[in-house]
């Protein structure tokens, strides 16, 4: 279903990179706003990990190759936001300053955007980083690398709401949203220990685990007392027996569509 256009008329300028600010700029532009993006003279550096991805979320965008490093750059940006609702950016507070384009130096222009700073940190937001240590931060990693850009996905969530919290401030109101505390509702249930390694949710519960099956594996989340017993039941075994040998016996492909004739939340890992 097409997302209502209920931004149209919303003009948006943004200079913000990599994945979360496109991403929640994507979200807006399907929503009826209209997007103007500065890049740098090269590019946004996201085209040198993901060309691809970069053109997804800046499709129907408007792009500008600008050097904010020149007084004819920084004039350009100046007069995009003369008509600009709200502007968006990801650098450092540093740097904006620097560039003349921080709130304080922007709240002498007139109209006055509202500006929504992405940054690291709202606590911190000199700090560089990137999603890896961002997780890493808060507690989200062990040994092994991330499989998605949780940090990165979950501020682009946060950012498309205090865009719209932002246009109903005044012109010039300004909203800070950092990656570390957009994280936050992930590592709730860790926090709670629920999926800690001797958590109900973190492998502890043989009827909520991840198994080995004769070819891939399978995802179990018999979570419920009535799937937990009717698991137990079809499969042979008394409650308190280990699983793990009735699943080396087929494939996880054939469990999982044993599962869907059982009614029996068991899916198929994809790899």
């Amino acid at each position: 279903m097409d997302s209502p256009q209920f931004l149209d008329g919303v003009r948006v300028v943004t200079m913000a990179q990599y994945v979360p600010g496109p991403l929640a700029v994507a979200r807006l532009r399907d929503a009826g706003a209209r997007i103007t993006k500065i890049e740098p003279p090269a590019g946004d550096p996201m085209l040198e990990l993901s060309r691809a991805w970069h053109e997804e979320m800046h499709a129907g965008i408007d792009i500008e190759h600008i050097d904010l490093k020149t007084g004819d750059g920084r004039t350009r940006v100046l007069s995009l936001l003369v008509d600009a609702d709200v502007f968006i950016t990801s650098q450092r507070p540093s740097t904006l300053t620097r560039l003349g384009l921080d709130p304080d130096s922007l709240r002498g222009s007139a109209p006055q955007p509202r500006v929504l700073r992405i940054v690291g940190s709202v606590k911190d937001p000199e700090r560089v980083g990137h999603d890896l240590t961002y997780q890493a931060q808060s507690g989200l990693l062990s040994d092994a690398m991330p499989r998605t850009l949780a940090a990165d996905v979950m501020a682009s969530e946060r950012v498309f709401a205090a865009v719209l919290a932002l246009l109903r401030q005044p012109p010039g109101a300004t909203m800070d949203v950092g990656l570390v505390e957009s994280l936050g509702a992930l590592v709730a249930p860790l926090r709670h220990g629920l999926t800690t390694p001797d958590g109900t949710l973190g492998g502890a519960a043989p009827r909520y685990r991840l198994y080995p099956t004769k070819s891939g594996h399978v995802a179990i989340a018999a979570l419920e007392s009535h799937f937990e017993k009717k698991l137990y039941q079809l499969l042979g075994v008394s409650p308190d027996a280990d699983l793990s040998p009735r699943f080396l016996d087929r494939a996880a492909a054939d469990w999982e569509r044993w599962a869907l004739e059982h009614n029996l939340p068991i899916v198929a890992v994809k790899s």
